[in-house]
């Protein structure tokens, strides 16, 4: 890690140590090398540098608006974390392909395919990006979910610690199985990833994705 990689760990740390009990016990279930697209979702900004810290010392990323540049503070801490920069609401192929490289350089890159907060943590409706990295780098996705800590705002006012669970299932690819990958094909591929992350989740935090049974795995091939 550069040096400002190990100031923000050890300030992550510290901080979130003293706002949190962390159940993430599930996180050894992350493999310990190889690229990896780690799917989650998103309630709230509680759960990104406890993700980023538990992770090391692996290489891990993620995407940040990239509005997110024009502050000098929040800048120096994107570029020491080493997040990907992304334009809302279009089609961002300069950070595709950062996402790509980073990957296939052995990071994990992690991905929300919601897209924002939820603050609930009731799954909101995703969007494709992710099915689009799978497909062009050939990494294997992994669902990890947070949960319980959606009234981190109340309970910080409180002065009380937030109870934040983390839960990972398996890894598994997207195998279109030689069918042109059309619209579509690509949104049912969508669906399916996103009901792995509701399978993980308590039924009252699943959200638009509550009915597991119109979960399917059709495209999705999973790692033994």
């Amino acid at each position: 890690m550069t040096l400002s990689q190990r100031v923000v760990v050890v300030t992550f740390k510290a901080l979130t140590s003293v706002l949190s009990r962390v159940d993430g016990s599930e996180l050894q279930l992350v493999p310990d090398k190889g690229p990896l697209i780690l799917v989650t979702n998103h309630v709230n900004i509680l759960e990104i540098p406890l993700l980023y810290t538990h992770l090391q010392p692996r290489p891990v990323t993620g995407f940040a608006l990239s509005t997110r540049w024009d502050a000098a503070w929040s800048r120096w801490l994107l570029n020491a974390v080493d997040a990907i920069p992304l334009r809302r609401g279009e089609a961002d192929f300069e950070a595709m392909r950062i996402a790509k490289d980073k990957l296939h350089a052995g990071y994990i890159v992690g991905v929300a395919p919601e897209g924002t907060r939820s603050y609930n943590g009731k799954l909101q409706t995703a969007h494709a990006g992710v099915v689009l990295l799978a497909l062009h780098s050939g990494a294997p996705l992994q669902p990890l979910v947070f949960f319980g800590h959606e009234g981190f705002p109340d309970t910080l006012r409180h002065l009380q610690r937030t109870d934040f669970h983390i839960r990972v299932g398996k890894r598994f690819y997207l195998d279109p199985g030689g069918e042109k990958v059309i619209r579509d094909i690509r949104n049912q591929m969508l669906d399916q990833v996103m009901y792995q992350l509701a399978a993980l989740l308590p039924s009252e935090y699943r959200g638009a994705y509550a009915d597991l049974s119109k979960a399917s795995g059709t495209y999705l091939k999973f790692v033994e």
